[in-house]
């Protein structure tokens, strides 16, 4: 799969779950909040930039300033950024929880190393 893809890929797998139900799990402190960079996209540029092995919230920035712009036309200032990332944070544990139930079905008989 090219890099297109996997963004996209990640893109509409995150705004489906996030609707569903990941929502209830981001902090809204105001109702005046600038959304006009969604929680979908913050969370999506996130997963991207850890799957291509991105490990700081700045190299991840800077990486899709530089490189993704054209894709997140929005894209608000680094603080901005991390500002919304710390709203959302709360979304992964629950994120990667259904990304592990998705997995589970398709390695039956595999065991979990945590456990």
């Amino acid at each position: 799969m090219n890099w297109q893809d996997r963004l996209i890929t990640i893109y509409l797998y995150v705004c489906k779950h996030y609707q569903q139900n990941l929502w209830v799990h981001s902090q809204r402190m105001s109702n005046d909040a600038d959304l006009s960079f969604s929680d979908e996209e913050v969370i999506t540029i996130y997963l991207f930039a850890v799957a291509d092995k991105h490990r700081e919230i700045k190299g991840m920035y800077e990486y899709v300033d530089h490189h993704l712009r054209v894709w997140f036309v929005r894209l608000p200032s680094y603080v901005a950024y991390v500002q919304r990332l710390n709203q959302v944070a709360d979304v992964f544990a629950p994120l990667l929880a259904l990304i592990q139930q998705e997995q589970e079905p398709r390695n039956p008989g595999t065991q979990s190393k945590l456990g």
